[in-house]
């Protein structure tokens, strides 16, 4: 049985690794044939509008799903009713558009953050308005990793903002002063089934993920969280795994955004959980049984970002698991993750910590 995957990043990669050992079979769709995913199973080279390689990809694959949420919509309905594709391209099409995903939020009682859509100069002066600052003005899509954004804490620099991202719909929102970042992370297959992984707090530099701990335990955050999550699931008759990131503010949880698919701070699943997102999105999206998702203790999951660290300074310690995803080295790129296992939190924060400051370190040689 054959996995088609629309997009040869190391998330793809994972999902592949994960499922070989339930006797799955993959093939990419990738504009590249070097990728991480390329590395570990097949891949058809071309534009992820090539409509004919994605109906090769169909007619090879029992079900088609994908690595990130940045692909054509069009070009996946194009297929028609004869390719079974999960999760569905209703969560999808969402994503992909900031203000449709707040809609949503308001619309299933999601708290989320003051908003407005800008699309001229008169809604940007209506935003400030109703909105406030300081704010955060992004495009509406295709930002990620803290990319097509900007902070903006006066009238004048909403201004400049405005004329550097002007050109694509924008999104102006609150500027939110919280506490802290977690995660949540839960797979639906098709016959209803649902499962919830543990709270991750996530921790970003530079608008990317660097460190996440899980689980969190703030067991009202969780519950609320999941509560949240399995609505969201519910409503589109879910296939897969979802990922709702939230602020926390004084106790409470604003929703940011989601995704669609495996996602970063789930990566700690892999070595921390009793079944990883990678194998529950496969099950999911086949209708299998889904598997566990209780946490081996307390894992803290560590990007490798830039430069690959040595890595023989690290592998040799106890349940610390290493993850190269094949990459060559490039400012702001995620090349690997490491993920770390203890009995306590407290000590699994101390060698995250200590584990930070050594690849911090080295990374400056």
């Amino acid at each position: 049985m054959t996995i088609g995957i629309v997009g040869g990043g190391q998330l793809g990669r994972m999902m592949a690794l994960a499922g070989y050992p339930l006797g799955l079979d993959f093939l990419f769709l990738d504009r590249s044939g070097d990728t991480p995913a390329a590395q570990v199973a097949p891949t058809l080279v071309g534009e992820f509008t090539d409509r004919k390689l994605l109906r090769e990809l169909a007619r090879r694959s029992e079900v088609i799903t994908f690595d990130w949420e940045n692909v054509s919509i069009e070009s996946l309905r194009a297929l028609g009713r004869s390719a079974s594709i999960a999760p569905p391209l209703a969560a999808l099409a969402m994503s992909q558009d900031r203000v449709a995903e707040k809609k949503l939020f308001g619309k299933l009682a999601i708290p989320t953050t003051r908003h407005a859509a800008v699309d001229s100069q008169a809604s940007l002066v209506r935003a400030l308005r109703d909105v406030g600052l300081p704010g955060v003005l992004k495009t509406r899509r295709l930002g990620y990793d803290g990319k097509g954004q900007a902070v903006v804490r006066s009238i004048e620099e909403a201004w400049l903002a405005f004329e550097r991202l002007r050109g694509s719909p924008l999104i102006y929102e609150e500027f939110v002063p919280f506490d802290y970042e977690v995660s949540i992370i839960g797979a639906r297959n098709r016959q209803g089934e649902i499962v919830v992984y543990p709270l991750n707090r996530n921790l970003h530099r530079d608008g990317i993920l660097r460190l996440t701990r899980a689980p969190w335990g703030a067991p009202a955050l969780q519950h609320r969280a999941a509560t949240h999550l399995r609505r969201m699931l519910e409503h589109f008759r879910y296939e897969g795994v979802l990922n709702i990131e939230f602020f926390v503010c004084g106790g409470r949880l604003l929703a940011n955004e989601t995704a669609p698919r495996v996602h970063n701070s789930g990566h700690w699943t892999i070595e921390g959980a009793a079944t990883s997102q990678f194998e529950n999105h496969l099950r999911a999206i086949l209708g299998l049984p889904l598997g566990a998702t209780t946490a081996r203790g307390h894992a803290a999951m560590i990007n490798l970002i830039g430069r690959m660290p040595s890595r023989e300074a690290f592998i040799g310690e106890d349940e610390l698991h290493w993850h190269d995803y094949g990459k060559t080295e490039r400012e702001g790129r995620k090349l690997g993750h490491l993920t770390l296992l203890e009995r306590t939190a407290a000590r699994c924060d101390a060698r995250a910590r200590s584990l930070l400051r050594r690849i911090d370190a080295a990374s400056k040689r």
